[in-house]
């Protein structure tokens, strides 16, 4: 068989060139060591480059800020760590024109991918409809003799970059899951893919159950041990180590794109290593240390004795959200007797998590799942994000969005709640997370498209403010059918059986009189919010309550007001 096996240095020069479209793969790894090197040769050199990556994050910008690209196809473009922001350099290139972008929800990305590696003319989807992601010129509605059915156009990148655990030297390529996207985009790029991986064996045989990506989809396979980092790897029963995230690595990249020293920061961590030996140098031994230490499955308790809750100041605004809806949400599992529930990011995550444990302790049996491809999982304490990789190894099945987007959220045999999150929320429950009125971008649909369009019911968790409550959004991300419920700060909001205007329904309880609590959540609302007749009472959140929401973020990442 071919030897594959070259420098990463050689494989990118060779088989990344002027003009490609550039898939980055996003699985549960985020970044390759591929892509810093595709930045590190192209910098200032306008290759041209079409991204399509599913989830830009901070890193995303090198790409902006060497001038590589001048079209964007994505599902999230802003920050995650260390909590999910706009970031200034993408909203900057998408508002002024500079670089076009193609917006799409998690799961309609990875079908397109999907769509391109089958040489399929189109792939039937039931996201985007309703959304002002309708408008792509790859989405459509067509009438059938089945009915009305959405389709996508295949997604064909030129070539491929990806970081795996191990391959052999023919190619083979072995990933363990979660996926997120999987691994169509390899399989679907014109010429192949460009495999950075932690080590080279002889012989995958005995992880056939992980090969993911035969030999002939592969271009070159390049050593690159922490070729995923500041991501992490999860290599499960894989013949290598796996690592952690860095999350400090990710907030002050965060920070660097807003400083003026970015490119000092470029040039010390991108342009001037030009190897990985280099790179993991100016990591250092104990920052590499702990981040393999990261990866065992007890290491959330180091983090839980290092960052003990602040368990004596009083709930905040955006505590009281996510326990109210927390409540609302365990009501609603143990009446729909739900299957499951989807987390969404940031403050949502966290209410989903309380009102999954609420809804047990009612009797519910009901399961948490992640858009990653999580079913089944346990949240660890001292860690508020969702693809924490520690919640890995509390999961009970492992897969990818195809699995959790595509059946389990939506899916004929299967109830699943959501809880998410919004920038703008209107009185028919559309939630903007894309672009505001006055053209200012935010950050895109991630997967919450995908769960608002399919999911049995929804509840939205925010804080209520005129800025978040518009009459109307003017970009609808996610579509506001099944949202039943908005959870905020100044009480609960939902619809009517029947009807498709949120309406006050309750406010927290508290010695003002009743009607200066409903009039300072109309005050709060950026519509006519309508009261009904019988305005229920909120009750306080309890010490457990907060214990177990600040157990989950000691640090304030999400919980702190802001």
């Amino acid at each position: 068989m071919s030897n594959k096996v070259a420098p990463l240095r050689d494989a990118v020069a060779e088989h990344v060139r002027a003009g490609d479209a550039l898939h980055v793969m996003v699985g549960h790894t985020r970044w390759t060591a591929a892509a810093r090197e595709a930045v590190r040769q192209w910098w200032g050199r306008d290759p041209g480059f079409t991204l399509m990556m599913l989830s830009l994050s901070s890193l995303g910008t090198l790409f902006f800020r060497g001038g590589l690209v001048r079209g964007v196809v994505t599902g999230y473009s802003g920050d995650t760590f260390p909590n999910f922001t706009p970031n200034p350099i993408f909203a900057a290139a998408y508002e002024k024109g500079e670089v076009d972008v193609e917006h799409w929800s998690f799961l309609a990305f990875s079908q397109r991918l999907e769509a391109g590696a089958r040489g399929l003319p189109a792939i039937v989807t039931r996201s985007i409809g309703g959304s002002s992601m309708e408008a792509n010129d790859a989405y459509t509605r067509v009438d059938t003799a089945r009915g009305e059915i959405g389709l996508l156009s295949p997604l064909v990148p030129d070539v491929a970059l990806l970081h795996a655990p191990v391959a052999d030297a023919a190619g083979n390529v072995a990933i363990h899951p979660p996926l997120l996207e999987g691994v169509w985009g390899a399989l679907a790029a014109r010429r192949g893919a460009v495999v950075t991986v932690e080590r080279v064996v002889e012989d995958l045989r005995p992880w056939s159950h992980h090969v993911r990506i035969p030999a002939h989809r592969v271009l070159a396979v390049c050593e690159a041990p922490l070729g995923a980092h500041p991501g992490g790897l999860f290599t499960g029963d894989l013949p290598v180590d796996g690592y952690g995230e860095d999350y400090e690595f990710w907030v002050d990249a965060r920070a660097a794109t807003r400083a003026d020293d970015f490119d000092d920061w470029i040039r010390h961590w991108v342009l001037e290593p030009d190897d990985q030996h280099a790179y993991i140098e100016r990591l250092g031994d104990e920052r590499v240390e702990h981040l393999r230490a990261k990866a065992a499955p007890d290491s959330w308790q180091a983090d839980e004795a290092a960052s003990p809750p602040d368990l004596d100041a009083s709930p905040n605004r955006w505590e009281l959200a996510a326990v109210w809806g927390a409540r609302h949400l365990a009501d609603r599992v143990v009446a729909l007797d739900a299957d499951a529930v989807l987390a969404g990011a940031g403050v949502a995550n966290l209410a989903a998590w309380l009102g999954v444990t609420q809804a047990r302790a009612a009797g519910a049996d009901v399961e948490l799942t992640a858009e990653i491809g999580l079913w089944g999982y346990e949240p660890t304490p001292a860690d508020p994000f969702v693809l924490n990789h520690r919640n890995f190894w509390r999961s009970t099945m492992l897969g990818d969005a195809a699995m959790v987007l595509g059946a389990l959220v939506g899916g004929p045999g299967t109830t699943t709640v959501a809880c998410l999150g919004g920038a703008e929320v209107d009185r028919s429950g559309n939630i903007n997370s894309t672009r505001l009125d006055d053209g200012r971008f935010l950050v895109g649909s991630g997967g919450g498209n995908d769960v608002a369009s399919v999911a049995e019911e929804s509840v939205v968790v925010a804080l209520l403010t005129p800025e978040r409550t518009p009459p109307q959004c003017g970009y609808v991300t996610s579509p506001g059918r099944t949202v039943r419920a908005l959870v905020t700060d100044f009480g609960l909001l939902e619809k009517r059986a029947g009807a498709d205007e949120l309406v006050l329904t309750a406010v927290p309880a508290g010695e003002a009189p009743q009607a200066e609590r409903i009039a300072a959540a109309q005050a709060a609302c950026g519509w006519d919010l309508q009261v009904v007749e019988l305005v229920r009472e909120l009750a306080p959140p309890t010490p457990e309550e907060i214990a177990a929401l600040r157990g989950w973020d000691p640090r304030g990442w999400f919980l702190r007001a802001r």
